[in-house]
């Protein structure tokens, strides 16, 4: 039994294995729920993967000085810390956040129109690193005697949970498909356990004329094997059909990266080889514990 003779429909597999019936469009469109399922978590772990980089570059090396203090000396507090920035080794550039952009990252969260002159927003500086970066305690000694109402912030409390987060997720993203992998083999098991079970008097009839058991179960191997590559293939498609359209841009979150680039398009490809593969190992497994039984 080859894979050719599958292709032509051989009519002594057909007689072993029928083409048609609840096992074939069971094993199809589990095939392709499964591979559908799997491409969108390899998008999403990849997208999880490619954000934690973006926010570790984007974040790496910037810092802020937050200034609090009343009216009357904030400005000099503000020029106070423009000037130690400036003498301060590992500091590459240091220039006052303006007040407009303020606004916009409070818009989410307060929305727009916000009254300025009643609020009292606080002084912040943009803080600009170098690869070394600065001495922080040693800056941070001198803020606090120069200017008692500027904190130093290196965002590290925040970044850092962020970063762990996307990396959770990606990991989560990757423990999935192993979950899905396992689902396809046991449901292709059980599909090529049930169509064994509904053929059993043609399999006892093939065992009179000769027909070995390994030869019987290379049968089922061979059709299962093809129905999930066939429903694989056609969920992948689908899924990578639907990722490439999905809606980019930093605007929609994690969204923005979630899908595949360059040489990551290879990756929904071999969806449908290892969907193949898992069901042809799940089948010869089923068909050799039935047939055993059954000797």
């Amino acid at each position: 039994m080859t894979w050719r003779d599958l292709i032509r429909g051989d009519a002594t597999l057909n007689r072993v294995v029928p083409p048609s019936g609840f096992t074939a469009v069971l094993t199809l469109a589990s095939s392709a729920a499964m591979a559908f399922l799997a491409v969108f978590t390899m998008a999403l772990a990849l997208a999880a993967g490619n954000l934690a980089a973006r926010w570790e570059a984007e974040l790496a090396g910037t810092a802020t000085v937050r200034i609090t203090a009343p009216d009357d000396v904030i400005g000099a507090q503000t020029r106070a810390v423009l000037t130690a920035l400036a003498q301060t080794p590992g500091i590459q550039d240091a220039q006052p956040m303006a007040t407009q952009t303020q606004l916009e990252l409070l818009a989410p969260w307060f929305g727009t129109g916000l009254p300025v002159e009643q609020l009292r927003l606080p002084v912040v500086i943009e803080v600009e690193e170098t690869a070394e970066g600065p001495d922080r305690a040693g800056l941070e000694a001198r803020l606090a005697a120069e200017a008692p109402g500027a904190v130093y912030d290196s965002h590290g409390r925040w970044r850092a949970p962020l970063i762990t987060a996307a990396e959770r997720l990606r990991r989560l993203g990757w423990g999935s498909l192993v979950l899905i992998a396992a689902v396809t083999g046991v449901t292709v098991a059980l599909a090529a356990s049930s169509a064994l079970a509904a053929n059993a008097q043609v399999v006892e009839v093939l065992r009179l004329v000769g027909a070995r058991d390994r030869w019987i179960s290379g049968a089922f191997v061979l059709r299962f094997t093809l129905r999930a590559l066939i429903g694989a293939g056609a969920g992948a498609l689908v899924a990578m059909i639907t990722v490439a359209f999905l809606p980019g841009g930093v605007e929609v979150g994690i969204l923005g990266d979630l899908g595949f680039r360059g040489a990551e398009w290879l990756l929904p490809v071999l969806v449908p080889l290892i969907a193949a593969a898992i069901a042809a190992g799940a089948t010869y497994g089923a068909a050799y514990r039935t047939l055993r039984a059954s000797s």
